[in-house]
């Protein structure tokens, strides 16, 4: 498989990835609907942007630019079944990593403490643990707050 090739996300792509986003976890674990999560790809402080696998759309990414002390802030990242583990997760944080390195010392994300498999993604990355909301969205789980230093 070749490596994806990412873009800015077209309105009938943003319709996509808020389809992509709702139909899998941890979205339905958190209670974000389809609406909630059309309105986060559509917000316009939000930058969303697509993966394609050999031309096919195989992932997105929803990035605000000022999200967190006014430092970048990955909102959202998702990768579609049949996808998974073939590298399509890495190329979109290596993207908004690149994408925000030459204004930005620090990157920021949110991880769900039931959420393991991420977790261990991006602490494979070079994301550590920053900070904890305990019972954020759903009672009995953490938000975890998650820091990279880019550069």
């Amino acid at each position: 498989m070749s490596r994806p090739q990412i873009t800015p996300a077209t309105e009938q792509q943003r319709d996509w990835a808020a389809l992509l986003f709702a139909g899998q976890d941890p979205w339905i674990t958190l209670g974000s609907t389809l609406e909630r999560c059309r309105a986060a790809c559509s917000h316009p402080e939000y930058l969303v942007y697509v993966a394609k696998c050999d031309g096919q759309l195989c992932g997105a990414i929803v990035l605000h630019p000022r999200g967190v002390a006014g430092s970048p802030y990955i909102k959202s990242i998702a990768v579609a079944e049949g996808h998974k583990s073939r590298g399509t997760g890495a190329a979109l944080m290596e993207f908004a990593e690149d994408l925000f390195r030459s204004e930005s010392r620090h990157i920021f994300l949110c991880v769900s403490s039931f959420n393991t498999r991420a977790l261990a993604f991006y602490e494979r990355l070079g994301y550590k643990p920053v900070g904890e909301f305990k019972d954020y969205v759903i009672e009995g789980a953490s938000e975890i707050l998650m820091h990279k230093l880019l550069r």
